[in-house]
């Protein structure tokens, strides 16, 4: 795969440790919410995955959390700078599972692709409900993004420091018709234990190549091993196996 050069246009700080970023590019392989992107960043071996946020008129945002030597040195861009991304990675979300009251539910840096996903479902007149978890007040972002749309917003904290007291799974509404979902594993495999619906999870892998050559993110599904950054990220709640 090829890369393909993108501009820097902004970068802001949403909250301490967590980071918005605009780029200009060539959109036109990213067709679904729920894809990623794969940054090359000069003088690191690794590529870094981000999920794609938003995307709108060929500028493509991205969110990240600062977590070692890759997102430092991103955060350390500046406009006009280009990064090289190979992009539409991966499987994303059905829209056509949502049925009539989609809910999403998305847990600290997994709010950011389920925010293009809003704004797809709201795009075809679906009602949709979000309930974004994070550990303190803090920590919370995009929540007037995603009300912007129309969505109906639920928040939930750990530590009861904003919204409803604890976590996603204290927050679900009565009713819905298909979960969308992505954060932590742990996250996860608490809503996967608790909705009723059919699901489809996104799953956070390391990886190598990021496009399925190496192997390196392979799980065991009911239907045999998968590739996150091919076959996935977002796998079906029917074909999930737990790992122990």
């Amino acid at each position: 795969m090829n890369d393909t050069i993108f501009t820097l246009l902004t970068q802001r700080a949403l909250t301490k440790s967590v980071y918005e970023l605009k780029l200009q590019g060539d959109t036109s392989g990213i067709t679904r919410p729920g894809q990623f992107v794969n940054l090359r960043i000069d003088g690191l071996y690794l590529r870094r995955p981000l999920s794609v946020c938003d995307l709108e008129g060929g500028v493509l945002t991205l969110i990240y959390k600062l977590v070692g030597k890759g997102t430092e040195a991103l955060s350390r861009m500046r406009p006009g700078d280009r990064i090289p991304l190979l992009t539409g990675l991966g499987n994303g979300y059905d829209l056509s599972l949502a049925g009539e009251r989609p809910l999403l539910i998305g847990g600290g840096v997994g709010v950011p692709p389920l925010y293009l996903l809003a704004k797809r479902l709201r795009e075809e007149g679906r009602p949709v409900s979000a309930v974004l978890g994070f550990n303190t007040a803090a920590e919370i972002f995009y929540e007037a993004e995603f009300k912007a749309q129309g969505c109906e917003v639920t928040v939930a904290t750990v530590d009861g420091s904003c919204g409803v007291k604890g976590f996603v799974t204290d927050a679900l509404p009565a009713e819905y018709s298909h979960v969308y979902c992505c954060g932590p594993e742990p996250m996860l495999r608490a809503v996967y234990r608790r909705i009723e619906t059919g699901g489809s999870f996104s799953f956070e892998k390391r990886m190598g190549c990021g496009f399925g050559a190496c192997m390196g993110c392979s799980c065991k599904t009911i239907t045999g091993y998968k590739r996150i950054c091919r076959e996935g990220p977002v796998l079906q709640r029917e074909e999930i196996l737990w790992e122990d």
